[in-house]
C-alpha cells in the first residue's frame, strides 16, 4: 500500500483499519484528502490526540499506562492497601470448613466470640498503623464475618459507614468443593495439591459449593484490584477477606511470588498486613514500549 502524503510534508505509515494511527500530539496538520479512505484516516487523526495523548507530551501515552489495565505484578499501585483476614467464624470455632456462598450471609457464618476479639485487635492494629488517618475505604466481602469485621474496623477507626463498600462475589471465601463440612485439618490436602499446580481444583460436590483452584482465586482477586485501582486514586483501601486464601493469592500476585507457594503467606484470623509498595517487583517493559523515536519520521 502506498504511503499517504499531506500538506505538512509529514509521512504517515500505511493505514491499518484495525487501529487508528498515532501521531505526535502537538503536530499541526492541514489535510487534503484525495480519497474516501484518506478522508476517514484524516478524521481518525483529528480525534486520536484527544483520546490517546498526554497534552504535555509530544508523544502518545503508552496504552500500558492506562489505569484500567491491571496486571500482576502491577506496574505501580495508585492506592495504599491493607489486607485483613476476618476473625474466627462460628463454623471455624467448631473446626468445620464452610465455603458454600449460599450460606455466606447467615448468622452461623458470623464471628465467634473469639473472632470478635481477634477483629477488635485487628482494628486497633490498623489504628496504630494510622491506616485511616485522613480517609480510608473499607472493602469487605459480603460474607457475614467479613462484613462484621468491617463494621468493627470502622467503629474503632472513626470511619463513616458510607465508606464501607461490600464486595458481593470477588472476595468470597475460596470454594473447597467436596471438602465442605469436613474438618479444618483436611485443608492440608488442599494445600498439598496447590503446591503441585495452581490449576488443581478440589474434588467437586453437588451441594452448590464451588471447587476453586488457586488460579480461579487469582482471577477473582485480580478483578478486585482492577476495580480498586480504577475507582480510587491516592486513597487508602482496607480489604477484608473471610479467609486466608484470597489474601495469600493476592499478595503472591502483587509480589510476583509463584502461586504454588501462596500458602507460605498464610494469614491467621484477625491478621493485618500493609501492602508495601517497595515489595512490588520492578516491572520490565518490553523494548517496544521503552524505545521512542525523538525525530519522526527519521528514526534510527
Amino acid at each position: 500500500m502506498s504511503k499517504a502524503f499531506f500538506a505538512s510534508n509529514t509521512i504517515l505509515p500505511p493505514w491499518n483499519s484495525s487501529e487508528p494511527p498515532l501521531i505526535p500530539c502537538n503536530s499541526q496538520f492541514h489535510f487534503k484528502p484525495t480519497t474516501r479512505r484518506h478522508l476517514i484516516t484524516s478524521i481518525s487523526i483529528l480525534i486520536t490526540p484527544f483520546l490517546a495523548c498526554d497534552p504535555f507530551s509530544p508523544f502518545p501515552l503508552p496504552v500500558s499506562h492506562a489505569r484500567g489495565l491491571f496486571q500482576m505484578p502491577p506496574f505501580r499501585l495508585t492506592n495504599r492497601y491493607f489486607l485483613v483476614r476476618a476473625g474466627e467464624s462460628e463454623y471455624e470455632s467448631l473446626g468445620l470448613i464452610n465455603t458454600n456462598p449460599v450460606a455466606k450471609t447467615s448468622v452461623d457464618n458470623g464471628l465467634s466470640e473469639k473472632g470478635k476479639k481477634q477483629t477488635v485487635r485487628a482494628a486497633f492494629d490498623l489504628k496504630e498503623m494510622r491506616a485511616c488517618d485522613g480517609n480510608c475505604w473499607i472493602w469487605p466481602s459480603i460474607t457475614q464475618r467479613a462484613y462484621q469485621a468491617a463494621e468493627i474496623i470502622a467503629a474503632v477507626n472513626g470511619v463513616n459507614r458510607s465508606h464501607i463498600v461490600p464486595e458481593y462475589s470477588f472476595l468470597d471465601a475460596r470454594g473447597l468443593g467436596a471438602y465442605e463440612g469436613k474438618s479444618l485439618d483436611t485443608l492440608s490436602e488442599v494445600y498439598e495439591s496447590d503446591s503441585l499446580s495452581p490449576n488443581i481444583k478440589p474434588p467437586p460436590t453437588d451441594d452448590g459449593t464451588p471447587n476453586e483452584s488457586v488460579s480461579d482465586v487469582f482471577v477473582r482477586v485480580t478483578q478486585v484490584m482492577s476495580i480498586l485501582e480504577t475507582q480510587y486514586s491516592e486513597d487508602t483501601v482496607i480489604i477484608v477477606s473471610p479467609d486466608s486464601d484470597n489474601l495469600t493469592v493476592l499478595q503472591a500476585g502483587l509480589t510476583g511470588l509463584d502461586l504454588r507457594r501462596h500458602r507460605e503467606l498464610s494469614f491467621g484470623p484477625g491478621e493485618v498486613r500493609f501492602v508495601d509498595a517497595s515489595s512490588i517487583p520492578t516491572y520490565k517493559q518490553p523494548a517496544s514500549t521503552v524505545y521512542k523515536c525523538l525525530n519522526p519520521p527519521s528514526c534510527t
